[in-house]
């Protein structure tokens, strides 16, 4: 039996952190945290496959998870990659891993624009462009975003940049950012819509709920979103590929963000 390595650590994630509310969490929470993250499970999942790295970890952790997907519409993956892959993020992993993994089958070497706190875990690195979501990015981030933007690889991307919450009484992204229409047509890259059905557990957006409720602006729903891909285990995730937008669609008629919703109105009508 492999011995299990530390690849997270919650109290040294938040002792690093730089919200204070995080970094003041009494020790009892920080405790509570590793049980509701799963932390162990998780480092015991990584070092199982300690030796995989990319595009080959990514069928290992959906076999381990034995989550299936259902994909409708496949013959709409164009021949040539070089596009966005754009989507709705409903669940947070997930549907990331599909997603990669999906891309993966299909066109061999891909990058996966994404948080830069997938950096942590060295199974994922090669394929991650890495992005700070929740700050300003770093010129080396930049530089390298350009370079992947520039390259043939296929670029899968969430262009919400966060995971589905309660709006109106519906469970949707937020506004798409604008950063994937403005380089469709600056690098000539189509994009491809894509729409995952399903949602979180009712716990994540009642905690979001309360959060907002009180005034509390760290998402502290987000520490339940390893749990959440935990719930998807032995369960199906349906996904529809739609056909393929050419990046000379978004002409001067809208603004960048104006069509980045167009396309987030087009993912969401694959679904209905």
């Amino acid at each position: 039996m492999a011995t299990s390595i530390q690849y997270i650590d919650i109290h040294k994630v938040l002792k690093e952190s730089k919200s204070n509310f995080l970094k003041s969490l009494p020790k009892f929470i920080v405790a509570l945290l590793k049980i509701i993250i799963k932390e162990n499970e998780i480092n015991r999942i990584l070092s199982l496959y300690a030796d995989c790295k990319g595009k080959d970890f990514l069928p290992k952790i959906l076999f381990e998870l034995n989550i299936k997907a259902e994909i409708e519409g496949l013959e709409n993956l164009p021949d040539n990659g070089r596009c966005f892959f754009v989507a709705n993020h409903p669940f947070g992993f997930v549907d990331g891993l599909i997603l990669t993994n999906l891309i993966a089958e299909k066109y061999g070497d891909f990058k996966a624009i994404g948080n830069d706190v997938f950096m942590l875990i060295p199974h994922v690195r090669p394929i991650i462009a890495a992005v700070n979501v929740f700050g300003i990015n770093p010129r080396n981030y930049l530089l390298e975003l350009n370079k992947i933007f520039a390259s043939d690889l296929p670029i899968t991307h969430f262009p919400a940049g966060s995971v589905s919450r309660v709006k109106k009484c519906k469970i949707v992204d937020s506004a798409w950012q604008k950063s994937f229409i403005t380089k469709a047509i600056e690098y000539q890259r189509n994009v491809v819509p894509v729409y995952f059905y399903g949602r979180n557990s009712r716990v994540f957006y009642i905690l979001y709920l309360i959060r907002k409720m009180l005034g509390i602006n760290t998402n502290i729903e987000m520490a339940l979103l390893s749990r959440e891909m935990f719930n998807k285990m032995n369960k199906s995730v349906k996904v529809k590929i739609g056909k393929p937008i050419s990046y000379e669609t978004f002409n001067n008629s809208k603004t960048h963000f104006e069509w980045a919703q167009v396309v987030k109105h087009h993912v969401y009508n694959l679904g209905s």
